[in-house]
């Protein structure tokens, strides 16, 4: 049997850096020469004592303290530079990686093509 992906209208934001999610809501706190910005409410930043902040990710090569961290249904995940951060359909919240975003996504331009990518798809099977 063969499926075909659900054409779905999802929201996504590209994250590179603490408080790009617009539902980070993080404030800048402190005097001007020492100012701080709060944790992200969506994408935290990344803590690991264990590994050194300058060390590279493996994935993409940026330092590990450039990296975010986000809770999904499935546990936390490692948010790199350039990764999207999807809603899904039920509101869940998870990470994708910028190159499999954009062979699997493409941008919905106007209120018509949401229209369209929401009709009812027929199940195709072989």
């Amino acid at each position: 049997m063969k499926f075909r992906k659900k054409p779905l209208v999802i929201e996504a934001t590209q994250w590179f850096k603490n408080g790009d999610h617009p539902e980070d809501n993080c404030k800048v706190v402190g005097p001007r020469h020492r100012a701080t910005q709060t944790e992200g409410a969506v994408v935290r930043r990344f803590r690991r004592p264990d590994i050194p902040g300058g060390q590279q990710c493996k994935q993409c090569r940026y330092p590990v303290h450039d990296h975010g961290w986000i809770d999904t249904l499935e546990g936390g995940h490692i948010v790199c530079p350039s990764d999207w951060i999807i809603t899904g359909v039920t509101g869940e919240l998870y990470p994708i990686k910028d190159e499999i975003f954009r062979e699997t996504y493409e941008r919905v331009s106007d209120e018509a093509e949401r229209a369209k990518l929401l009709k009812p798809q027929s199940v195709v099977q072989e």
